[in-house]
């Protein structure tokens, strides 16, 4: 039992494992199965359960994580409120789907898939592997950001269009100013945008701070232009769903 919630020093996370590739694949395999069903999944009932299945997990995925931090006494606020984009996209998500709200969509879509796609690609859990639970967590709830969104893609219809990524850039980059303003509150460092994390990443290859945050303003920019070419591509085609 402890070996499943504490760190192991001899059992670390290796990049593009085979159990890294193993959970891609199934967050890609759940997508593929609600596209092949989205029919099924329009009926009142059946889409009723599952928003209501993909939300429970998400919420009971944040709700673990906190208690876990606090098991291993690494709850604080400094480090552990649910500001992180990973954490505000996952509440964002799930009341996605109980809203069904467009304009909640045009974030989500772009922000949420957008940071949890790259935290899956380069997770940030050095320490821990599967089965251990900090592993689990991360890609449930990553996963489940992105199998939302496309939920609603599939299942509801929502489009995100070229006005949708730029607010959804307008309304990313006011609520890092609040972060901004929150960390230096509180002493914090919320995204990363006080300093660098103590861990290895990316961020390491991008300046000293604060110019970092300008080579991520543009990778931001452009993992939304990303996320929006299949859309743009469909608009040139004149085609206004997925078939």
């Amino acid at each position: 039992m402890l070996s499943f919630i504490q760190p192991d020093g001899d059992n670390q996370f290796v990049l593009f494992s085979l159990e890294h590739l193993l959970s891609l694949f199934t967050v890609i395999a759940i997508i593929l199965v609600i596209y092949w069903y989205r029919n099924s999944l329009k009926k009142t009932l059946l889409n009723n359960l599952s928003r209501g299945i993909i939300i429970t997990i998400l919420i009971i995925s944040e709700i673990s994580l906190h208690a876990w931090l606090w098991w291993v006494d690494e709850w604080g606020f400094r480090n552990a409120l649910p500001l992180h984009l990973s954490s505000i996209s996952l509440l964002l998500a799930a009341l996605l789907l109980w809203i069904k709200s467009y304009r909640l969509f045009e974030f989500t879509y772009f922000v949420g898939i957008g940071s949890a796609l790259q935290a899956m690609i380069t997770p940030d859990i050095s320490l821990y592997t599967f089965p251990h639970f900090r592993y689990v967590q991360f890609f449930i709830a990553h996963g489940g950001i992105v199998i939302a969104n496309f939920f609603m893609v599939f299942v509801e219809g929502f489009r995100p269009t070229l006005k949708s990524l730029w607010r959804a850039f307008f309304y990313l980059n006011l609520y890092t100013l609040f972060i901004f303003a929150f960390n230096l509150f509180i002493g914090s460092n919320y995204m990363y945008v006080s300093r660098k994390p103590f861990n290895p990443s990316l961020i390491d290859y991008l300046g000293p701070w604060p110019w970092y945050i300008i080579p991520l303003e543009i990778i931001a920019l452009v993992t939304f232009f990303m996320l929006y070419l299949p859309f743009w591509f469909l608009e040139r085609k004149g085609m206004k769903e997925i078939k």
